[in-house]
């Protein structure tokens, strides 16, 4: 994608949204002015703008959560472990 926001937070998502909100109004505000350097430039903006409401959106409805905890990642969970008991029969059925 052009611009990858898929790997920002919720909040950085929300900060961002409203710089491109504020520089699509001043965008909007040129273009009525006259002082158009790049025309395509709302244009590009509006979509970056409905990119992150798609990432907003998803996170407010739970499609997309927020990621936990680095020390909870790390540990891993009892689960994923393998228990005494099957590694020694494990070895066991090895010899």
């Amino acid at each position: 994608m052009k611009d990858s926001f898929s790997d920002l937070a919720y909040p950085e998502l929300l900060v961002k949204r409203e710089e491109l909100r504020k520089q699509h109004r001043d965008a909007r505000f040129n273009t009525v002015v006259g002082h158009v350097d790049n025309p395509v430039l709302a244009r590009t903006l509006r979509r970056k703008i409905a990119r992150l409401n798609t990432l907003v959106h998803e996170y407010e409805i739970g499609i997309r959560v927020a990621a936990a905890t680095p020390s909870a990642a790390a540990t891993p969970s009892a689960a994923a472990t393998p228990s005494a008991a099957a590694t020694e029969s494990a070895a066991a059925t090895e010899s």
